[in-house]
């Protein structure tokens, strides 16, 4: 059965910082594109940042020089770390596990707040 599992979310003052995890149990992570989005209730899903298998990166222009995804192999696990935190990143984030052959995987994500 396949797992994604977010953490590192919480709560954080204006211009702070969290670091997210996505780790992963039935599938390699660097078999799939892996994207960051975000969801705020009653707003659209927003993609923050994806890593492709051959470790391309990509993000949205409203996180570039704040956001930075990474992926460690040897623990199976991808990373947003996420500087200069404003009131408007608070959201929901998840990861999702693209295959892009069809059937892709997701988390239930992890709650960040940026609140003075």
């Amino acid at each position: 059965q396949v797992q994604l599992v977010e953490s590192g979310g919480g709560l954080v003052q204006p211009g702070g910082s969290l670091r997210l995890s996505c780790v992963s149990s039935g599938i390699l992570l660097r078999e799939y594109t892996i994207e960051w989005f975000r969801q705020a209730p009653g707003n659209r899903r927003e993609v923050v940042a994806a890593i492709s298998s051959d470790g391309t990166l990509n993000y949205a222009d409203f996180v570039k020089g704040r956001f930075t995804i990474s992926r460690d192999d040897a623990k199976n696990t991808v990373f947003l770390q996420m500087n200069n935190l404003k009131p408007e990143d608070t959201s929901v984030y998840a990861c999702y596990a693209d295959s892009l052959r069809g059937y892709a995987f997701r988390g239930q994500g992890t709650q960040v707040t940026v609140s003075s």
